[in-house]
C-alpha cells in the first residue's frame, strides 16, 4: 500500500491511498464466505458454494463491493497512522478507482487537529476580586440559618406576607381543568416566590376556607409556558415564628456554645467560598488570555457538530426538565434567536480552542494523570451527577469514556501549571499566592477546564 497527504487547508488533509489487489485477498475470502453463508444454490450444501459459481450467479461485483468495504477501514487507519496524522471525526471516503486484479485507490478527506505553537506564557497578568467578609454577609448567614430553624403557629386571622399558608390548587386552560393542574395540602410562604406568579396578591387577606382566582403563566408541566385560570383555596394559615438569636440558637442549630463562635465559623466557611471562587475567577481570566496569546484554526465540520451537541443538550435535557421551550427560553433570557445561536457559536469556539490549547500543553509540559487523582475527578464528577461513584463509574466505563475523564483531569492540570506561572491580583492590589492553596484550587482548575473543553471532548469519541 502507497499513501500520499494533502493538506487542504489547517485542519483538513486529503489521503490519497494505492492498494495492490494482492492485498485486498484476505478481505475477498472473507466476502466469498459471508456470501456463502448468506445465499442458496441448489447442487450445492450451504456454505461450500464455489467462487466461481458466486460470481457466476450474484455476480463478481457484489463480491468486490463486500470486499472493500471490509478492507477500507483497515487501509485507511494504516495511511493514517503512517501519516501520524491526528484525525477528528469521521473521513468522507472516495473510491477514485477499482480494477479488478489489479488495484483499489480511494482518497480519503478528514479534519485534523491544527499544529499549534504555544508561546511563553508566563508574563500573563490577570485581576480578580479581593476575598472580604462584611458583617453584614456574616448577618445574612446566620439569618439563613435561623430562617431553617422557624416554627410555624396555626392562628384565626386572614393570611399576611411571611406567613405560612396550606393550599389547594387548580389550574384551567381554555376553561378545561388540567390532569396535572390540580394540588392539594401545598404549604407555602406568602412572599418567597417559590410557587406562581400572582399566588401572593391573591392569598394576602384569605382566612382558612376563602379562595380566590388569579390568572398566571405556568412554569411547568403539560401546559408550560400557558396562561391558566389558576383557583386557590386556604386551609390554614400559620405564622412563621424565627428563634431568638442568642446562646441557646447556636446551640440549637449548630456544633458551638456561643451566638458568637456559630458567627465566627460562619465568617470563615464564606472566607473560604470566596477563597475557592477567586481561584476558580483567576483560572477563567488566565484561561481567557492564554487563548488571546494563541493562533487556534478550529475546524469547521468539528464547530459545527459541537454547535449542534449544544443545542441538543440544551433543548432535549436542560429546558426540557424544566417544560421550557427554546423559544420561551430565550423570551425570558430577552434574546433573540440570532443572539442565541451567536453566542451558541462563540462558546462552541471558545471550547474546542481550549480542548486544543490545554491538550498541547499536556504535552508540552509532559503531564500525567495517576490513579488517584482520576479517582478523585471521578468522585467529583459522580457527585454531580447524581449517581453513586460505583453507579457513575461503571456508566464511564460501559460507555468508552475513561479516556474522556482522563483529557478532562490533564487539561485541568495543564490550566494549573499556567496560573502558578501567572501574575494575580485582586482588586486591592494584592498579588495571589494560588500555588501553595490547598486541592480545592486545584479542583477548581479541573472544573474551569472540564467546563470550556467537555462538550467539544464528547467529539473525541470519534477521532481515529
Amino acid at each position: 500500500m502507497k499513501s500520499a497527504v494533502e493538506n487542504l487547508n489547517p485542519t483538513r488533509v486529503r489521503l490519497t491511498v494505492e492498494v495492490p489487489f494482492e492485498e485486498l485477498k484476505d478481505s475477498l475470502d472473507a466476502a466469498y464466505k459471508k456470501i456463502n453463508q448468506q445465499v442458496t444454490v441448489k447442487g450445492f450444501r450451504k456454505g461450500k458454494i464455489p467462487a466461481r459459481v458466486i460470481d457466476q450467479r450474484f455476480g463478481r461485483g457484489a463480491v468486490l463491493e463486500e470486499a472493500v468495504n471490509d478492507a477500507l477501514p483497515k487501509f485507511y487507519t494504516e495511511a493514517v497512522n503512517e501519516a501520524e496524522l491526528n484525525v477528528l471525526g469521521q473521513p468522507e471516503v472516495d473510491i477514485t478507482e477499482l480494477k479488478d486484479g489489479e488495484t483499489l485507490n480511494f482518497t480519503a478527506e478528514v479534519d485534523v487537529r491544527p499544529t499549534i505553537e504555544i508561546p511563553d506564557y508566563s508574563g500573563i497578568e490577570v485581576e480578580v476580586d479581593a476575598v472580604e467578609v462584611t458583617d453584614e454577609d456574616v448577618e445574612k448567614s446566620v439569618e439563613q440559618l435561623r430562617e431553617r430553624f422557624a416554627s410555624t403557629t396555626p392562628v384565626e386571622r386572614a393570611a399576611e406576607d411571611g406567613d405560612v399558608v396550606t393550599v389547594d390548587l387548580e389550574a384551567k386552560v381554555e376553561g378545561k381543568v388540567l390532569e396535572d393542574g390540580v394540588a392539594s395540602g401545598v404549604s407555602y410562604t406568602i412572599g418567597s416566590g417559590e410557587l406562581l406568579d400572582g399566588i401572593d396578591d391573591a392569598v394576602k387577606g384569605l382566612s382558612a376556607g376563602e379562595e380566590a382566582t388569579f390568572t398566571s403563566e405556568l412554569k411547568g408541566g403539560s401546559a408550560a409556558g400557558k396562561e391558566a385560570e389558576v383557583t386557590v383555596k386556604v386551609t390554614q394559615v400559620a405564622k412563621r415564628e424565627l428563634p431568638e438569636l442568642d446562646d441557646d440558637f447556636a446551640q440549637l442549630a449548630s456544633e458551638f456554645d456561643t451566638l458568637e463562635e456559630l458567627k465566627a465559623d460562619s465568617r470563615k466557611r464564606l472566607e473560604n467560598m470566596k477563597q475557592f471562587d477567586q481561584a476558580t475567577q483567576a483560572q477563567e481570566r488566565v484561561l481567557e488570555k492564554l487563548l488571546e496569546l494563541v493562533e487556534v484554526p478550529v475546524p469547521e465540520k468539528l464547530l459545527e457538530d459541537e454547535i449542534n451537541t449544544r443545542k441538543h443538550n440544551l433543548e432535549h435535557h436542560q429546558l426540557g426538565q424544566m417544560g421550557l421551550t427554546l423559544d420561551k427560553y430565550l423570551e425570558l433570557q430577552g434574546k433573540t434567536a440570532e443572539e442565541f445561536e451567536n453566542e451558541t457559536r462563540e462558546a462552541a469556539i471558545k471550547g474546542i480552542k481550549t480542548q486544543f490549547v490545554l491538550d498541547e500543553l499536556v504535552k508540552q509540559e509532559k503531564l500525567n494523570v495517576n490513579q488517584e487523582e482520576l479517582t478523585e475527578h471521578l468522585m467529583r464528577r459522580a457527585a454531580s451527577s447524581g449517581m453513586s461513584p460505583d453507579q457513575f463509574a461503571q456508566a464511564v466505563v460501559e460507555q468508552g469514556q475513561v479516556p474522556l475523564l482522563v483529557g478532562e483531569v490533564a487539561r485541568g492540570k495543564a490550566l494549573a501549571v499556567v496560573v502558578e506561572k501567572a501574575t494575580v491580583k485582586d482588586t486591592n492590589g494584592e498579588i495571589i499566592d494560588l500555588s501553595d492553596e490547598d486541592e480545592d484550587e486545584t479542583e477548581a482548575a479541573d472544573g474551569t477546564a472540564e467546563a470550556e473543553t467537555s462538550e467539544a471532548a464528547a467529539d473525541e469519541k470519534s477521532e481515529g
